[in-house]
């Protein structure tokens, strides 16, 4: 499994990003995928989590009603829409592929991370 989530980038209070979780093995279109985050100094965080089908999916509540999972298994591509962003989402974000889960321990395989940083 290779996953490479990009998209990150500046933003400002209110602005929006689109995140992308690629897998360039396509082991991940029958495994969930989670969305994770460490901020500086923090411990990572689950963000969201996505089922294999795309049929369930699952939030933090710090992020409920602002970020949206989605994903295009033809692609191989799983989505995190980050609206109405706030100083407090930047963080390094990570997704994973593993067992649908906020618990980071059951993810098996993790990309390298990509940058989110809000401004105020």
């Amino acid at each position: 499994v290779q996953l490479q989530a990009f998209g990150g980038g500046l933003a400002q209070a209110g602005d929006s990003l689109r995140l992308s979780c690629t897998n360039s093995r396509r082991t991940s279109r029958n495994n969930a995928v989670g969305w994770f985050r460490q901020a500086p100094g923090k411990e990572r965080e689950f963000v969201a989590a996505i089922a294999w089908n795309g049929h369930s999916t699952t939030y933090a509540d710090s992020v409920k009603g602002r970020f949206t999972i989605s994903r295009d298994n033809t692609k191989d591509t799983v989505y995190l829409q980050l609206n109405s962003l706030k100083p407090e989402d930047t963080a390094v974000y990570y997704c994973a592929v593993g067992l649908k889960s906020y618990i980071s321990s059951q993810y098996m395989y993790w990309g390298p991370g990509t940058l989110v940083t809000v401004s105020s």
